[in-house]
């Protein structure tokens, strides 16, 4: 499996404990000591637990062990470095304080959706339906000749 591919297999155990807004940043032509950034928000210590313990326990399930982890302590924000992926579980506040995807603007960013999402999606049959908490956030990324922009939206009741 190759960086891009942990990545990415990544955010998909992340998007299983309901994490939201992930993003991933591609960083190999920025710096040598990652190729890939996974950054995610949760809404509380509980659920940065979760996510990390997830993402640890699936990936270890593949053969894969991280290389260090920090922020258990806490839960504000955990760090799992797989070497070339670095997975950052953040509670929103502490998200918006730290911004790293302003701090690495120059980085392509990698458009992941939540696998739940598009199975309703392909599962609706157009009638009404409903939209719960989780599946109602998703995250936009728009590329632009000056940049990236994002926004995050939330789907009203």
């Amino acid at each position: 499996m190759n960086s891009k591919q942990l990545a990415i297999k990544a955010s998909e155990h992340i998007f299983a404990k309901k994490g939201y807004d992930v993003s991933i940043l591609d960083l190999s032509r920025l710096t040598s000591f990652a190729d890939y950034f996974v950054i995610c928000s949760a809404d509380s210590d509980t659920q940065v637990k979760a996510i990390s313990d997830e993402v640890e326990r699936k990936l270890r399930e593949g053969g894969i062990h991280s290389w260090h982890r920090e922020g258990y302590d806490s839960l504000n924000w955990v760090l799992l470095d797989y070497v070339d992926v670095v997975v950052h579980i953040f509670k929103k506040d502490s998200r918006q304080f730290y911004n790293l995807e302003k701090l690495w603007g120059d980085a392509p960013v990698i458009e992941v959706t939540d696998p739940s999402i598009e199975m309703e999606k392909k599962s609706s049959s157009g009638g009404a339906k409903k939209i719960s908490k989780s599946s109602s956030r998703k995250t936009v990324i728009k590329k632009s000749g000056t940049g990236t922009k994002r926004s995050s939206k939330t789907s009203g009741k």
